[in-house]
């Protein structure tokens, strides 16, 4: 059935939940970069532990755990072909979304951690916080499998600018994913660019990349981030509403409507807090 939806080109969903209709060439990249939070043995001078926040990359976790072992760049990510991860099916290998944000000890039992126990007690932390009941269920009841559901979390911690908007942000993507529309998400885009921005140009919408949800329906192949608890929680429980755009106009301010209309109000008066402070658009 056809739903007058309105073109690619008059929608923007970008990282943190704002959209903007920006001309092309207008685009201001800026790139994630992975700071390993560490905590310190003051008389040794060595970290004892990381802490891995919500949303980060797998790349950016790869890179942390390199500079917390004093590797060279590049180390941990090879150290996956080492690895019998206990991931899904679906991953196909891939732990993106399975190397679960929480801190990590260094050393136990007097060893020093290895990339290898690293990012496999990160897997095994994501399994025990996914594969319980509550969410097999949840992800069930919006017609998911598990790893579809740490996919929609992932986009849902990428685009979220608050924890009280993640639950409306998952019911957007299921009510576009419900009506066959193209989610639309920025937050796609920067994954296949390995970029943070909020700002996307036409040209971006048009990139050939699978993690383009302008030009691809449905979920994007594996998830973009790893998402948090709270993250998770909303993809599984969304909060009930016919939103089908939202956009943060300022800090503290996103909002969510199903009319279209409202929609390109809310998207003006967003390109004009960019337009009086550009330098906030990064």
């Amino acid at each position: 059935m056809h739903l007058n939806t309105p073109s690619r080109s008059t929608i923007r969903l970008t990282r943190r939940g704002r959209i903007a209709l920006i001309a092309a060439g207008a685009v201001v990249a800026g790139t994630a970069v992975a700071v390993p939070l560490l905590s310190m043995d003051e008389e040794e001078a060595k970290p004892t532990s990381l802490v891995i926040p919500e949303g980060w990359r797998a790349g950016q976790v790869y890179a942390a755990v390199d500079k917390a072992l004093a590797l060279p760049p590049g180390s941990t990510k090879k150290s996956l072909g080492k690895l019998d991860l206990k991931l899904p099916d679906d991953a196909e290998g891939n732990p993106e979304g399975y190397l679960f944000p929480a801190t990590y000890p260094l050393e136990k039992d007097g060893k020093r951690a290895t990339p290898e126990s690293l990012l496999s007690a990160m897997v095994d932390t994501a399994n025990q916080k996914f594969s319980g009941a509550p969410v097999a269920a949840g992800a069930q009841r919006n017609a998911l499998n598990v790893y579809q559901a740490v996919t929609v979390a992932s986009i849902v911690q990428a685009e979220a600018a608050t924890r009280a908007d993640m639950g409306k942000v998952a019911r957007v993507i299921f009510n576009r994913l419900e009506r066959g529309m193209p989610l639309q998400m920025d937050s796609t885009i920067n994954y296949a660019l390995n970029r943070s921005t909020i700002r996307t140009t036409e040209a971006d919408t048009r990139i050939e990349s699978p993690y383009n949800s302008y030009q691809r329906m449905g979920l994007p192949p594996t998830p973009i981030a790893n998402p948090g608890e709270d993250a998770m929680r909303a993809a599984i429980s969304p909060t009930p509403g016919d939103w089908l755009y939202f956009v943060t106009v300022k800090p503290g301010d996103t909002r969510f409507t199903a009319d279209y209309a409202e929609h390109q109000r809310n998207v003006a008066e967003f390109n004009a807090q960019q337009k009086a402070s550009p330098k906030t658009a990064t």
